[in-house]
């Protein structure tokens, strides 16, 4: 019982491992990750926001 209890979390430390490399096996990893916007940002967002009125700006009446 003893050895089970030393035994069993290195083995299961090792099953960890080894299936982070195989995830890195699978999923191999992009140069330009880091560069990438975040998904909730539409890339037409940057562009449409030159074209209003600042903020502050009141809003003018029919």
């Amino acid at each position: 019982m003893a050895m089970l209890a030393v035994l069993l979390p290195l083995l299961m430390l090792g099953v960890v491992v080894l299936l982070g490399r195989y995830e890195e096996l699978l999923l191999p990893q992009d140069d330009d990750t880091g560069r990438r916007e975040p998904a909730g940002v539409p890339p037409a967002a940057a562009t449409a926001t030159s074209s209003r009125a600042p903020a502050g700006t009141p809003a003018s009446s029919p």
